[in-house]
């Protein structure tokens, strides 16, 4: 396939910046190549807000991309960050909305299935550190909490991004086997999807332990596992909450 190569600093990725390496994937292999934290201040003036080596977990993590190689030299007089693709380049799609839908067939299988559910708000590299750690012993489903469940169980001011825009950002993570909104309520939001999906386990970290899910896996048979909350090796420990200015 013909190599295509998209160069920016990805620093803070949202779902933009999936956009672009999505439709970037139709033309060919993606090649990234991401700026150093030098290029960043050199570009910008500033420090990158999360650092070389985050930024690169990150986006080796996207599905559409093939390889991410760093470099010192940014192009001259590129912006920091990726600009909002056009309308036009995108069939009359904004880049900020009307995410699309993964329509993705997962390939058969005969692993074991399990799920995880979370608000994954501010999305960084916790939570694909986490995708990760699960996948390496299930198929990966993942249940993202709807926008009413969010602002019920964490109070005003949450979500910050809606359910849809969430929900493609998950989607994204080669992790990740298959995902979807949640369409219950609590911190049982999910139980419509798991007992559709009936998979094997529940995989919760150590913030989302809750007695209801541990009594919802003991009455419909489901192994319940609980992981230690830990960053990817090398990496600072990102929380959604702290990120975006919440400290409760």
């Amino acid at each position: 396939m013909t190599p295509v190569i998209v160069s920016a600093s990805f620093d803070d990725m949202r779902s933009r910046h999936i956009r672009l390496l999505q439709e970037a994937a139709k033309l060919g292999q993606v090649h990234v190549h991401l700026w150093s934290d030098a290029a960043v201040e050199a570009a910008t003036g500033q420090r990158p807000k999360f650092p070389q080596a985050e930024r690169e977990y990150l986006v080796s993590a996207i599905r559409y991309v093939n390889r991410v190689t760093v470099t010192d030299d940014p192009p001259a007089d590129a912006p920091a960050l990726p600009t909002p693709v056009r309308d036009a380049d995108l069939g009359g799609l904004p880049a900020d909305a009307g995410f699309p839908a993964d329509d993705r067939e997962p390939p058969a299988s005969t692993r074991k299935k399990a799920v995880v559910t979370g608000c994954y708000d501010w999305f960084h590299s916790g939570h694909v550190a986490f995708f990760e750690e699960v996948s390496g012993f299930a198929d990966l489903i993942v249940v993202v909490g709807h926008d009413r469940t969010i602002t019920l169980l964490k109070g005003p001011g949450h979500p910050m991004f809606p359910q849809e825009e969430r929900l493609y950002m998950v989607q994204a993570v080669r992790h990740v086997y298959r995902a979807m909104i949640s369409s219950g309520m609590g911190w049982l939001d999910a139980e419509p999807e798991i007992l559709r999906f009936k998979p094997d386990i529940w995989v919760v970290n150590e913030d989302g332990d809750r007695p209801e899910k541990r009594e919802f896996c003991a009455a419909h048979g489901m192994e319940y596992r609980v992981l230690k909350r830990l960053p990817k090796a090398g990496l600072p420990k990102r929380e959604s909450t702290r990120l975006r200015g919440f400290q409760g």
